[in-house]
């Protein structure tokens, strides 16, 4: 059975001898499409739509890293050009699966048999294939239906090769362009590296499934939401086994019409539990794209692959349990401005009055509209504008929470147009009351008087 179970984060410090095939390819691919995005301003592109599509290309073309790396650009709101981050969303993590035999050595050598020894059938055809991963269907001896998760063959050493070329370009950056500071370009390899780690380490994720279930178990009503059952006897750093379980696509609307079901109150369910998780427990699904949720035979929301979580510690914790009270409920934009301070480090410091007022100014007319009027994610991109303009370095769990709100905001269009998500009391009571001990309904009713 394999042991190792991910790379060390110093081994992206350094580019080694070993590395130099893999810069002299990614050199030449990065300047064939660097070549190519000149040609196209030449005939006339608009020089960022003409980088934005090379780039999204070259990063396709270099595989499972970068295309990772497109994804963290394309959820990131705030953060870079909004041309960029609209074409990195084509990225897809669908790409073409293992072959099957190597897929099977792999099983052999993390489980200690044969698979057709270990399950009654396992299905060469995977049922999706990703970047790190790809999952088959199975049946273990009991007759119990499974999903088997198999990493990659070789994935570690070449997402490590990767790293460190990233990594020496981040630092060049930072030295050479003063407006990749705010960016802050080797922290987020650094957090990228992270969080490939993390994804690499299969007995990790099934500790964050078990985890999170357990703690929407011990609190609040959570019954319409579930997570696989992990297998632990069939899983391994690198092969992970858990219960199967039937549905449907969590976008796809027209079939989850047809079931008559409350796709806007069981949406509501979803986003409160999730809420609940990162600003109660502190622990919370960082990538919740319609791949990783779906609605089961009941209508119950699933929460699948675990490979990105975010943590919150208390005092974080209790800066947005102000911070987002203040403004939805109260508008107390100064509260608001000083709770981006306490969140990130402050690298300019700045009149607070004259940020509250910014963000005053940003928010106040968008607050009495529906989904259907606005977008909510355009709130959580200004304000993150706003810290990068006062040059706060936010930190990178703030900026995973505001990406799970713009999923939430894309589906809640699709499944509850009418509903005001963040201005909702039954979602933000339980923070407002635990930051200031009043009821989030009667205080709502007050303000509305007032």
């Amino acid at each position: 059975m394999a042991k190792r179970r991910g790379f060390d984060p110093a081994s992206i410090k350094k580019i080694s001898l070993i590395d130099f095939g893999r810069v002299g390819a990614t050199t030449g691919i990065l300047t064939r499409h660097g070549w190519r995005t000149w040609k196209r301003r030449r005939d006339g592109e608009k020089g960022i739509d003409a980088l934005s599509v090379e780039l999204r290309e070259a990063f396709e073309e270099l595989g499972p890293t970068y295309v990772k790396l497109a994804q963290l650009v394309a959820s990131s709101p705030g953060l870079f050009p909004e041309t960029l981050s609209d074409e990195f969303r084509a990225c897809l993590d669908e790409v073409p699966p293992v072959p099957s035999e190597d897929v099977l050595e792999l099983i052999e050598e993390e489980l200690g048999a044969p698979a057709e020894d270990i399950f009654l059938d396992f299905d060469r055809e995977p049922l999706a294939a990703a970047s790190i991963a790809q999952v088959h269907t199975a049946t273990l001896p009991t007759g119990e239906k499974v999903v088997v998760k198999v990493q990659r063959p070789k994935i570690r050493e070449r997402l490590e090769k990767d790293l460190r070329i990233l990594m020496k370009i981040s630092q060049i950056l930072e030295r050479t362009w003063k407006t990749s500071r705010m960016a802050n370009p080797v922290a987020i390899v650094e957090d990228f590296s992270e969080t490939l780690r993390h994804e690499l380490n299969f007995i990790t994720e099934s500790n964050y499934m078990e985890r999170f279930s357990t703690n929407l178990d011990t609190f609040g009503e959570n019954s319409m939401i579930r997570v696989p059952r992990v297998h632990w006897k069939y899983t391994t750093p690198r092969v992970l086994t858990m219960e199967r379980i039937y549905g449907y696509k969590f976008d796809d609307i027209l079939e989850l019409q047809s079931k008559g079901w409350d796709l806007a109150g069981t949406l509501k369910e979803g986003v409160r539990a999730w809420m609940e998780a990162a600003l109660v427990h502190g622990f919370f699904h960082g990538d919740v794209h319609a791949g990783n949720l779906m609605l089961d035979e009941e209508g119950k929301i699933v929460f699948l692959d675990f490979g990105i979580c975010g943590t919150l510690d208390d005092e974080t914790r209790g800066v947005v349990s102000t911070g987002l009270p203040a403004l939805m409920v109260n508008r107390d934009y100064k509260t608001v401005a000083r709770s981006i301070y306490e969140m990130g480090a402050i690298l300019n410091p700045s009149d607070l009055e004259q940020a509250s007022e910014d963000i005053g100014r940003i928010v106040e007319p968008l607050l009495e509209k529906t989904l259907a009027e606005i977008s909510y994610g355009e709130i959580l991109i200004e304000i993150i504008k706003i810290g990068v303009s006062y040059e706060v370095r936010l930190p990178r769990e703030l900026v995973l929470i505001a990406k799970q709100m713009l999923y939430f905001e894309r589906y809640a269009k699709l499944m509850a147009p009418d509903w005001a998500i963040l201005a909702d009391p039954s979602l933000i009571g339980f923070l407002f009351e635990s930051s200031t001990g009043v009821d989030a309904d009667e205080q709502t009713k007050k303000d509305s008087i007032a």
